[in-house]
């Protein structure tokens, strides 16, 4: 028999992304006892390691950007400000100002906060399995350099991204279709000493057609003839997302290893061509590659209510709102293109409680990209401002459940949606 060290804790959120930290920062700010998992060194997920350096979804696009994010990801925000570590982009490829910072900097705000909340952190760990009775989650081990731990847990915030927790627990998730699979995958790179004034001479539109002229003399294998770079807070670095690589399950070891290798391979080839085809890259060199390869779908759960792509484009409302976005349906499938679709009348849109519960599981909650969402809605609300003021949805109720000793299902949505708007959440 496999022994483990045991411990005990009333919150454990698994995964320090951008819906992890910020649940954890809520539940123990509302006076849980909280353990935070992370499998990679740093916190942050996609917006660290992943090197996806913008925040989206903050405010509405258009012409007239209405912000629907605050609370908790706004303290973020400002002390990156503070630092001179953010600016503003304003309406960038149309998904509305985004919100430019050094990732660097990032990875240290994000861990102030939740050891500052009093959370405890773990780095380098992995949930290996799950023991779960009569709909319940009774506890999780872990995996690290010191072997296995059995953590017993009250409450669990599934903030994997790819609902892992809610997937070995035995709960009811959509992972993707032939006929509708999940959108594509990309490996973010930064390059430095980038002539910025000289590229900008260069539209995107003349890039586009560079691209496909560089197809075309067989000199270059570039999947996508489409993507961008930006400027980043360091003078001459620009970070670059145009890699795609697709037909991947991303919850298969096997291809996300395929995957992985073939997005390196891809960089190589953008970067050949912006220094060989776009003013201003002649002397510029690459400076990395993501930590690990971006992931923009998986597993999405069943929950008590299914957010849908009409819910997104009308913009819909719901009485037990926790969330707002505008963000517009950006779905990167594995065609040329990507498809836009925005929401009616530069509005937004409510992301209900309900879509956070899984059906069944009793003491599960999720944040992030894998609630349950068609894959058009799904495409609109995996936003990292959403996704964080999903977090602090989900770590106040976790808190909220962990005092009224309730389940999930069961939980006072006028409590918490009072603590959340007392603790400067915009929800509707």
């Amino acid at each position: 028999m496999i022994k483990a060290h045991t411990e005990a804790t009333d919150v454990l959120v698994l995964g320090g992304g951008a819906a992890g930290v910020i649940a954890a920062a809520a539940a123990a700010r509302n006076g849980a006892k909280v353990l935070l998992v992370e499998s990679q060194n740093c916190l942050g997920g996609s917006r660290t390691a992943t090197g996806v350096d913008t925040f989206y979804g903050f405010f509405t696009p258009g012409e007239k950007p209405r912000k629907v994010v605050a609370g908790i990801p706004d303290e973020i925000v400002s002390r990156l400000q503070r630092e001179n570590k953010l600016f503003e982009r304003q309406n960038t490829y149309g998904a509305g100002t985004g919100l430019t910072y050094d990732v660097e900097a990032l990875k240290i705000a994000y861990e102030d906060l939740v050891q500052n909340a009093g959370c405890q952190l773990l780095f380098h760990t992995t949930a290996c399995h799950v023991e779960a009775a009569d709909d319940r989650v009774n506890s999780i081990w872990l995996a690290n350099k010191a072997g296995l731990t059995e953590v017993k847990t009250k409450y669990v915030v599934d903030t994997t991204g790819d609902a892992d927790i809610v997937a070995r627990a035995g709960g009811a998730f959509n992972g993707g279709s032939a006929s509708e699979p999940n959108q594509s995958l990309s490996t973010i790179f930064f390059m430095g000493n980038v002539d910025l004034e000289k590229a900008k001479t260069v539209s995107h539109q003349r890039m586009v057609e560079l691209m496909q002229e560089a197809n075309k003399s067989g000199e270059f294998r570039l999947p996508r003839e489409d993507g961008s770079y930006h400027r980043t807070p360091n003078p001459g670095v620009i970070q670059a997302n145009m890699v795609r690589v697709k037909d991947i399950d991303a919850t298969d070891p096997y291809s996300l290893t395929k995957a992985e290798i073939e997005g390196r391979k891809q960089v190589q080839q953008y970067v050949h061509f912006l220094k060989s085809k776009i003013n201003g890259f002649e002397s510029a060199f690459l400076i990395s590659t993501s930590q690990y390869i971006g992931v923009r779908e998986t597993r999405k759960i069943e929950g008590l209510y299914k957010l849908t792509e009409e819910d997104v484009t009308s913009g819909r409302h719901f009485p037990d709102a926790i969330a707002c976005c505008g963000a517009p349906v950006e779905d990167h499938h594995p065609g040329e293109g990507t498809r836009w679709v925005y929401v009616a009348d530069g509005g937004h849109y409510h992301i209900p409680y309900r879509a956070l519960v899984p059906q069944r599981l009793k003491n599960v909650i999720v944040a992030g990209r894998c609630l349950s969402a068609t894959h058009g809605a799904q495409a609109s609300a995996r936003n990292s401002a959403q996704a964080m003021a999903m977090g602090q949805a989900a770590g106040t109720a976790a808190a909220i459940a962990a005092a009224a000793g309730c389940d999930f299902a069961e939980l006072d949505i006028g409590r918490l949606r009072r603590t959340l708007i007392e603790q400067q959440a915009i929800i509707d």
